[in-house]
């Protein structure tokens, strides 16, 4: 009798997910970690533009401020360059934090269509587990929702307990299966109506 072991069994037995159940973000970190796991196998390659931008951000921010620190003139003489530095590293901060707030929000992972694939939007994966809750919820919608091919937002809500063991092993099985899920029900097609 042959043995048919996936790829994900395998995985557990050699080096198990652990964490700390006292530490929310522990619990979302590894959580976060393994949907980006399970997506990326799925065929979905990521998308890093949006990460390319705010680093590109912060290392002009970074600039301006050493520029403004080693500048060779002293205080008095250089008021007014002080002045423009501080107001560009505002308005940068603002440009990254307005990136932030609109398009990354609670997101995990942005990905490009599978290759091969008829659909033109890639995902936006995001999750959410509320401080002194074990309620995670996993959200995946259309990166590009004015797209013809856009499908409808899926997301479901469930409490961490039933994908960990009591020493903080995460049980990958169950949670790849309700992952997987969720993104078969977000690639279904939807029903039109007569």
């Amino acid at each position: 009798m042959a043995s048919t072991t996936t790829a994900t069994e395998t995985t557990t037995k050699k080096n198990p997910k652990k964490t700390n159940l006292l530490d929310h973000h522990s619990i979302k970190n590894l959580l976060d970690e393994s949907v980006n796991e399970i997506v990326k196998s799925k065929g979905y390659p990521e998308d890093v533009r949006l990460s390319n931008v705010r680093l590109l951000i912060g290392s002009i921010i970074i600039a301006i401020a050493l520029v403004a620190q080693f500048y060779k003139k002293e205080f008095p003489a250089n008021r007014d360059f002080l002045i423009g530095c501080i107001v560009l590293y505002i308005l940068f901060n603002g440009i990254l934090q307005l990136i932030v707030h609109t398009k990354e929000k609670n997101a995990i992972l942005f990905t490009y269509p599978p290759e091969g694939s008829f659909n033109s939007t890639g995902l936006i994966v995001s999750s959410k587990l509320p401080r002194f809750s074990d309620l995670y919820t996993l959200t995946i919608e259309s990166a590009d929702p004015k797209s013809i091919s856009a499908r409808p937002k899926v997301e479901f809500t469930k409490s961490v307990t039933k994908w960990f063991a009591k020493d903080g092993v995460l049980v990958e099985g169950l949670f790849w299966k309700d992952v997987e899920g969720l993104l078969n029900d977000y690639a279904k097609e939807p029903k039109k109506s007569k």
